[in-house]
């Protein structure tokens, strides 16, 4: 019994939805941008003052949206670091999820600690410029009287939660959170402090990681907060994904990860081994290029648009009639190719049309997120059903194919606020003391069918001209 809210603060927007704790109803929504300016060439600043994001919470909740509300749930931008001094004021501004200053301060971390494996065995996961623990070193090299003062480590979801209880002395996060740190290992259950100093150059304090149905506190006026958790565990969570279960996320790069009974280590760094929000583990697989190989090949042909290359993708047939694309045109990262290009294979005079090659940027983009799969697969994942997401999901070429080269069912859920709506299910979990069964993401399912053969040989069309272009990319997996 009672209603709960989740509330999702992206990078861009808070977005807050109030439920029926029992059936996960909707009854109100609220939505706010983020107060920020511009950064250099009108895109997201590099530095975001963590306020704004307490500000566009306010505005979302307004005109009583949280009236009768007794349990909340927060998600926000996964890795946004949150850096504070011994009492709780921020150092600096925070430095957001998708900071991209911080690359060489990866690779310095991974050979401080003796390479990717090293890092993988340790916390499940090699150092990326995204990473909070990439952050503290890039911290530490570039403003190293800033990074003395930093006394305490928040993540964007963990100083939400800990203002919306007014700043106790008890600062907490979630496993979700936690494995994505790069100093907490979802393995082993525990932080590798060792980590912190080795990126800091000192010790600093770090939230304690309560369990999946855990409250966070509760406010002086009854409100419970759970315990939160990052947006992708929080998507996860509301699209009630469970074991058997994997979710592909098309957007400009990819992604592809599966709920499991164990954490992963990957020498390999191609797996990431992430908790989830229900006590199970998330390995995920990224890719570089996705939709951005759609977008690229629109350009080329002079189309509009995706749209308009998914019209045309129609007109053709299965097999691109032999024309293979291998889109890695960011360079890869599945596999690890990072300064290789796209390839186009398999011109012929009968398949230099345009249609071949729209058809070809979709079986190219769905056929390297099957190799992520098959990373997962590789080292015992089970997958049994895809959940599609991401605007392109909703495509009549990405739906032709995905089955087919999927090899299983395939479920469109329906645009909805899943990360918000994970938050609410999280609160109503803290709420009741038992995880709620809401109903699913109501979806369009789409079944391989008769196709599933023809899926295979283009799945084995595009494997040859893989590792005849590049031999041994995948050698390492399932080691």
């Amino acid at each position: 019994m009672g209603i709960v809210a989740g509330l999702d603060s992206s990078p861009d927007f808070t977005r807050i939805v109030v439920c029926d704790a029992d059936s996960g109803a909707v009854l109100k929504q609220g939505y706010a941008p983020h107060p920020l300016e511009s950064g250099e060439g009108g895109g997201r600043p590099a530095d975001v003052d963590p306020q704004a994001w307490l500000l566009s919470l306010g505005e979302a909740a307004g005109g009583g949206l949280l009236e009768g509300v007794q349990a909340i749930g927060v998600s926000a931008q996964q890795n946004a670091l949150v850096p504070l001094d011994s009492q709780g004021n921020t150092v600096r501004p925070a430095m957001p999820g998708g900071d991209k200053r911080t690359q060489a301060a990866a690779a310095d971390l991974i050979d401080r600690l003796g390479g990717r494996e090293a890092w993988a065995q340790a916390v499940g996961c090699v150092p990326q410029a995204m990473h909070p623990v990439t952050k503290l070193r890039w911290l530490a090299r570039n403003e190293p009287e800033a990074a003395q003062r930093v006394a305490l480590v928040l993540q964007a979801h963990d100083w939400l939660v800990w203002q919306l209880l007014g700043r106790p002395s008890r600062r907490t996060t979630d496993r979700g959170g936690a494995s994505g740190t790069g100093y907490w290992s979802a393995a082993g259950g525990s932080y590798r402090p060792d980590l912190v100093e080795l990126a800091l150059g000192h010790q600093a304090m770090l939230p304690e990681v309560l369990g999946p149905g855990d409250a966070a506190g509760t406010t002086p006026e009854g409100l419970i907060i759970s315990a939160g958790t990052g947006e992708t565990m929080a998507a996860a969570f509301g699209l009630g994904v469970r074991q058997g279960d994997a979710v592909v996320s098309l957007g400009a790069s990819g992604s592809v990860m599966a709920v499991h009974h164990e954490a992963l280590a990957d020498p390999s760094g191609m797996i990431t081994s992430l908790a989830d929000a229900t006590g199970m583990h998330l390995p995920v697989v990224h890719t570089l290029n996705a939709v951005r190989a759609l977008r690229g090949t629109a350009d080329m042909l002079g189309l509009s648009g995706i749209e308009e290359l998914s019209d045309l993708a129609m007109k053709s047939t299965p097999g691109s009639h032999g024309l293979v694309l291998l889109p890695y045109l960011e360079g890869e990262k599945t596999p690890n190719l990072p300064h290789t290009a796209g390839t186009l294979s398999g011109l012929r005079r009968e398949s230099m049309k345009p249609e071949h090659l729209a058809r070809a940027a979709f079986e190219g983009m769905l056929c390297g997120l099957g190799d992520a799969l098959d990373v997962l697969r590789a080292r015992g994942v089970e997958v049994r059903r895809i959940f599609l997401l991401g605007a392109a999901a909703e495509l009549p070429a990405v739906q032709a194919a995905a089955p087919m080269l999927f090899g299983t069912q395939v479920v469109v859920p329906q645009p909805a606020d899943y990360a918000a709506l994970g938050a609410a299910r999280q609160a109503a979990w803290a709420l009741n003391g038992q995880l709620p069964q809401w109903q699913g993401a109501a979806a369009q399912v789409l079944e391989p069918g008769e196709e599933l053969p023809v899926g295979q040989a283009v799945r084995q069309q595009f494997t040859a001209v893989r590792e005849q272009t590049h031999p041994g990319a995948f050698d390492s997996v399932g080691a």
